[in-house]
C-alpha cells in the first residue's frame, strides 16, 4: 500500500519526536573545510544561514565533482547546504587504489561527514550515481535521513545500460557503426567512439551547461574510477556497477521521497516514474526540457523543487504534537 505523501511525513516526525532525536546539526560553521577519510582527504563546504534542517548534495559520477551542483546553494536561505566532492574527484585527494572504489567506503565517507558536522539528522539529495550513494546510505543509517531526493535515479543499472542503447539508435548512422567497431575491438580512445559519446551527453546529459561549472567537472574527474565502477560510457557499462539494482529495496524506504528527472534524460522518464511506484509516498517531477544535469539545463525549477519539497518535510517535522 502506498503512503500519501504528507501521511509517510507525519509517520517519521511522528517518530522523530517519540524518539527524541533531533533532526538539525549542531551550529554548522560557514565556509569550506577538508576532513581526513580512509585513503585520503575530502573538501567540502557549508553555505547558507537558513535555521531549516541542513541538506547535504551527493553528486554524480563516480569520479566527478560538486560543480555542478552550486545551484542548490540558492536553498540557504531556507537551511543549510553541505556540498561536498567525494574522495578520487573534484577538490578533494585523487585516488588510484582500486579498493576504495566500493559503495561500502563512499557510505561510511558519507557517514564521516555527518559525523564532523554533528548532525543526527539530514536531508539526503542524491543525483545519477548519487541516487545510489543515497540510497545505500539510507539501507545502512535509515535513522539518519529526515528525506530523500533522488535525482535522475539509476537505481536499475541494466534498465538504465538497455535505455542508453535505444536513445544510440538517434545518434547517426555513422556514429552507431563507430560504437559498435569500438566495442568489437574493445578499444574505446578511438575518435569515433569519443564523437558519439558527446553526441550522447549533448542529447541526454545536458543541453544547456553552465560552461564553467563543466570546465571544473571535466578539469577534475577521476577517469580511472569512472572507468572501474561505471565503464566508458551510458551505453557501454562494464565496471563494478553493471549489476547494480536497488528495485527490490525501494518499497522499504520509509522517509519522504521525491524523484525528479529531465524530459530527456538519460535516466529515463518511464524508469524514474515506475522508481517512484514503487516508493511508498513518494512524489514524481519531470522537469520540461532538461536533460540528466538539471540544475544545469532547469536551474530554477529543479531548485524550486527541492525548496518546496524540502519545506513540506519541515513543516510536518516542526509542528506541535498532538
Amino acid at each position: 500500500m502506498r503512503l500519501p505523501l504528507l501521511a509517510a511525513i507525519a509517520l517519521v516526525a511522528a517518530c522523530s519526536r517519540e524518539d527524541g532525536s533531533q533532526a538539525a546539526c549542531s551550529a554548522l560553521p560557514i565556509g569550506e573545510a577538508h576532513l581526513a577519510v580512509p585513503g585520503g582527504t575530502i573538501w567540502y563546504k557549508v553555505s547558507g544561514a537558513g535555521k531549516g534542517t541542513p541538506v547535504v548534495l551527493l553528486h554524480g559520477g563516480p569520479g566527478l565533482s560538486s560543480y555542478g551542483y552550486k545551484p542548490f546553494e540558492d536553498l540557504g536561505d531556507d537551511r543549510p547546504v553541505i556540498r561536498y566532492d567525494q574522495l578520487g574527484g573534484g577538490k578533494s585527494d585523487r585516488i588510484t587504489d582500486t579498493t576504495l572504489f566500493t559503495i561500502g567506503r563512499f557510505v561510511r565517507e558519507l557517514d564521516s561527514l555527518r559525523s564532523r558536522l554533528g548532525c543526527a539528522r539530514w536531508h539526503v539529495y542524491g543525483h545519477s550515481w548519487g541516487s545510489i550513494l543515497a540510497v545505500e546510505y539510507y539501507r545502512a543509517h535509515p535513522d539518519r535521513v529526515v528525506s530523500l531526493t533522488l535525482g535522475s535515479p539509476t537505481l536499475d543499472v541494466p534498465a538504465l545500460q538497455r535505455l542508453a542503447r535505444e536513445l544510440l539508435k538517434n545518434l547517426p548512422d555513422s556514429s552507431q557503426r563507430a560504437v559498435q567497431r569500438a566495442e568489437t575491438a574493445g578499444r574505446y580512445d578511438t575518435p569515433g567512439y569519443q564523437a558519439a559519446s558527446m553526441q550522447f551527453w549533448a542529447l541526454y546529459v545536458t543541453r544547456r551547461p553552465v560552461q564553467a561549472d563543466l570546465d571544473s567537472t571535466l578539469a577534475t574527474v577521476n577517469a580511472s574510477m569512472n572507468y572501474h565502477m561505471l565503464g566508458p560510457s551510458p551505453f557501454t557499462i562494464t565496471g563494478t556497477l553493471k549489476t547494480y539494482d536497488a528495485s527490490d529495496f525501494l518499497p522499504r524506504i520509509a522517509v519522504p521521497t521525491l524523484l525528479t528527472v529531465g524530459e530527456f534524460d538519460q535516466a529515463g522518464p518511464e524508469l524514474v516514474r515506475g522508481f517512484a511506484a514503487r516508493i511508498p509516498g513518494a512524489r514524481y517531477a519531470l522537469i520540461a526540457g532538461s536533460g540528466h544535469a538539471t540544475a544545469w539545463d532547469a536551474r530554477e525549477e529543479t531548485v524550486n523543487l527541492e525548496r518546496s519539497f524540502l519545506r513540506s518535510v519541515d513543516s510536518v517535522l516542526a509542528a506541535p504534537r498532538r
